[in-house]
């Protein structure tokens, strides 16, 4: 298992000036991310993004290799070299976003007061190309300081906030290759604590085949499929154990033709969450153990959990006691959390790969109208995930 030096050559503090002064470089190039409106469901736009990255990791002497997608954006692989060899550190982050084109207009790139603070705004800048605007600045820093002694690969994936299903196995396979990933997800709340955890994420949908009839005229020949949807939710509703942190929720329904025609199909998606992998397979089976009430109607089900919970391991805790440690020397405290959330780290630690997460901006809002970034946290944080990178073990 890897381990974070129990010391380093360099003191954290004197990487705080170098970010502080990077900060109008960083701020340009998260203007120029954010204003590069990249939705995950239109490849093209987010592709417009991944070449502006790939255009900025080339500026660093970074070898880009973008493998395509025909299903989604392109996933873009940056790596950095360096003179000592050994396994690269992978920092892991997303290029696509929630927001369709043309939400500029209504949210543009901005800097405004608010609760006496300086935040920028704008589609995406929290969730989340801030991390990657401060990861290339941290490299940055790195190889003007002669710091960036170890192999690392930037990969940014174009499809994260729809599943990751293309550039999940690119992921795995290069986090595999890798001593440690860190996540470069925003941190967790106002505080922007460092994420050590994160709960496994499934959808499913289960789908309800009945008899229609005429609710008038033939109601006892027919059987309703939308009763016996609301039969199997609140079988469902049950499989919720907050003590065990699982929760299990009805997001979406559909049903029925007409108010007087009963229900030949309905429908429903049920979002699924768990802090530990058992939990999932045990979700699984009750899903697939669920029997239909009305002997009439036949249940079929799709889906499962798709992103596999991260859960707290030695080797992120020690990762996290490192950053910490280096959150002191740069002046401020650094806490850990857990998130109800999923993010790619969550594949990279199944793998038992050491996972640190929320390694990003701080800030508030993401996936809504108000979302921000404080920028106070911009340039200490840069310099912890600096100071991070260059204090990781190989």
């Amino acid at each position: 298992m890897p381990k974070p030096h129990a010391s380093h050559s360099f003191q954290a503090a004197s990487l705080l000036p170098l970010a502080q002064k990077a900060e109008p470089s960083l701020l340009a190039l998260l203007r120029q991310f954010v204003e590069i409106e990249s939705p995950s469901h239109d490849f093209t736009a987010v592709n417009h993004c991944v070449e502006a990255v790939a255009e900025a990791g080339a500026r660093l002497g970074a070898k880009a290799h973008r493998h395509k997608s025909k299903t989604s954006g392109d996933v873009l692989e940056l790596r950095f070299a360096s003179r000592k060899r050994g396994r690269p550190l992978l920092l892991l982050g997303h290029l696509d976003t929630v927001w369709p084109i043309g939400t500029l207009a209504q949210m543009p790139f901005r800097h405004v007061q608010k609760d006496g603070e300086e935040r920028i705004c704008g589609p995406g800048v929290l969730d989340m190309k801030s991390g990657v605007a401060m990861a290339l600045t941290a490299l940055e820093m790195l190889q003007q300081t002669g710091l960036l002694d170890r192999p690392v690969t930037l990969l940014l994936v174009g499809d994260e906030e729809v599943g990751s299903q293309f550039s999940r196995p690119i992921t795995e396979r290069l986090a595999l290759e890798s001593s440690a990933v860190f996540v470069l997800e925003p941190g967790q709340g106002l505080e922007g604590a460092y994420k050590t955890s994160r709960k496994g994420v499934g959808d499913y949908t289960l789908r309800i085949d009945g008899v229609a009839a005429h609710s008038g005229l033939d109601f006892t020949s027919g059987h309703s499929a939308i009763h016996e949807l609301a039969y199997q939710i609140e079988q469902i509703r049950n499989f919720t154990d907050l003590q065990r942190g699982v929760t299990v929720s009805a997001g979406r329904i559909r049903g029925g033709s007409a108010r007087n025609v009963i229900a030949a199909h309905a429908e429903a998606d049920f979002d699924v969450r768990v802090t530990r992998s058992a939990d999932a397979v045990r979700i699984d089976r009750k899903f697939h153990k669920l029997r239909p009430r009305d002997a009439q109607c036949v249940l079929s089900l799709e889906g499962g959990v798709n992103r596999p919970p991260m859960e707290r391991s030695r080797g992120t805790v020690a990762m996290f006691r490192q950053a910490a440690t280096l959150a002191r020397e740069l002046g401020f405290a650094l806490s850990e959390a857990a998130s109800g959330g999923g993010s790619d780290g969550n594949f990279t630690a199944a793998l038992n790969v050491p996972t640190l997460d929320g390694m990003g901006a701080v800030g508030e809002g993401a996936h809504a109208a108000h979302e921000s970034v404080l920028r106070r946290h911009l340039a200490p944080r840069t310099a912890l995930l600096a100071a991070m990178i260059a204090s990781a073990e190989r």
